[in-house]
C-alpha cells in the first residue's frame, strides 16, 4: 500500500477526549503508550493509524483496533513548513492486544554484492 494513502491531510479526524480524570497508575499496568499522529484508517473503519513521526521522508506506523484504545491524550501539534498543523496524541493501548507496525521501504538491490 502506498505511503500517500496514510497522509494526515487526507484521512485526519478529530480526537475524542475521553473523560478524566484517569489515573495514570491504574493504566501502566494493564495499558501501553503510543504517541503520533492518529489518521483514520483508510479501508477499516474499526481500526486507526498512528503515524509515529509524520514529518519523516521515510514514516513507519501502528495499526490499532479502537477497541483497544483504553485512553487519549491530545499531545501539541506540529507545525510543517508550509504551514499547515498534524494532530498529535498518546494512545494508551491494552496489553496483549493485536497490532501492526509497519515500516513502508523502497525495494533496491544492494550494490555491490
Amino acid at each position: 500500500m502506498a505511503l500517500s494513502n496514510f497522509s494526515p491531510k487526507a484521512g485526519s479526524f478529530e480526537i475524542r477526549k475521553y473523560h478524566r480524570p484517569y489515573r495514570l497508575e491504574e493504566l501502566i499496568p494493564t495499558h501501553v503508550c503510543f504517541s503520533g499522529s492518529p489518521i483514520k484508517h483508510p479501508l477499516d473503519g474499526s481500526k486507526v493509524v498512528l503515524v509515529v513521526d509524520p514529518s519523516s521522508s521515510s514514516p513507519f506506523y501502528y495499526e490499532f483496533s479502537i477497541d483497544d484504545i483504553g485512553h487519549i491524550e491530545e499531545l501539541p501539534h506540529i507545525a510543517r513548513p508550509d504551514g499547515e498543523s498534524i494532530a498529535m496524541a498518546r494512545m494508551w493501548i491494552k496489553r496483549g492486544s493485536l497490532a501492526l507496525r509497519c515500516l513502508p521501504f523502497v525495494v533496491e538491490e544492494i550494490k555491490g554484492l
